[in-house]
């Protein structure tokens, strides 16, 4: 299936990434006015996991054929999401996609232990944030070293960031923390923990073994980011690609990394596993590799 272009949008189901983006601010605005509502708040952390997979689809396919535009998306996505666009490069392309959750993956699941409970879940975001960081403190010096001007343009994401958190704290630090920071927090959390629920007691020595994927009603909603193996083959196609891609691979999958239903899934391994053992997950790691595929762009 090809791009859908819409004047300089590169595919045009990019209208409901920039809704979501201009949702999530309309939702704390109006709470920064109105105050604090269940119903926008709840809609504001949905948004917040919403606007990590759009930061992350971004940076794999710009959302613009122009620079003007992606430049500006890059600093709506950072004072949304409440962090710089530019460090998904060195964490995530450079690292994770060039090595797809193998050893020299510094947030690869298994380097903090090959299990897939609750506990790991929550606590791996802490644990490859260590990790990684570090790849974007060095990415940034070499940046300022050899290309001054891209490096410049890093730092005005910073300035902008926490520049926007300062700004909001001096009006009102109650405000800035509920219904602003705690929600970017939120999605960020996700944004990490996605890479435990994906890999996780997956076999990183297999092409179609790498990733768990996602195939409920949840998975549309957040611009199929759960089609997980469908996207490491092809990691450049547009998210709306996804589902066709993922139809080619399926058959080739193995039953156990294909989950009809998220929440169904972590009531199963992360709540019911520690009672019930037949829902304890296993690791693929632990059989022995089968011969490498190979796959564009994998």
């Amino acid at each position: 299936m090809s791009l859908q272009p819409l004047g300089p949008l590169r595919d045009r189901h990019d209208l409901r990434s920039l809704a979501y983006l201009a949702t999530q601010a309309l939702a704390m605005a109006w709470q920064w006015h109105h105050g604090f509502h269940p119903l926008a708040f709840a809609a504001s952390l949905f948004l917040a996991v919403g606007i990590t997979v759009i930061h992350h689809n971004h940076a794999h396919l710009p959302m613009w054929t122009r620079r003007g535009p992606n430049r500006a998306t890059d600093l709506a996505i950072t004072l949304l999401q409440g962090h710089p666009t530019c460090a998904m490069h060195p964490a995530h392309r450079l690292n994770h996609h060039r090595h797809n959750h193998g050893p020299r993956d510094v947030a690869r699941t298994w380097r903090f232990g090959d299990h897939n409970h609750l506990a790991g879940w929550m606590l791996h975001p802490l644990q490859a944030l260590t990790a990684v960081y570090p790849l974007v403190l060095a990415w940034l010096r070499r940046m300022r070293a050899r290309h001054p001007g891209a490096w410049r343009w890093y730092a005005l994401q910073y300035l902008a960031w926490i520049g926007s958190w300062a700004t909001l704290i001096l009006l009102d630090p109650g405000k800035a923390l509920l219904l602003v920071i705690v929600p970017q927090l939120f999605g960020l959390h996700w944004l990490l923990a996605a890479n435990y629920l994906q890999h996780a007691h997956a076999d990183d020595r297999e092409p179609l073994a790498r990733a768990r994927n996602f195939e409920g009603v949840l998975n549309p909603l957040l611009f199929n980011i759960g089609l997980h193996t469908a996207h490491h083959a092809h990691a450049r196609a547009h998210w709306s690609q996804l589902p066709g891609l993922h139809r080619q691979y399926r058959a080739r999958i193995d039953p156990r990394l294909l989950e009809p239903s998220f929440p169904a899934y972590v009531a199963r391994v992360f709540l019911l596993a520690p009672f019930v053992p037949r829902y304890r997950s296993r690791s693929l790691r632990l059989a022995p590799a089968t011969a490498p595929r190979s796959h564009k762009d994998c």
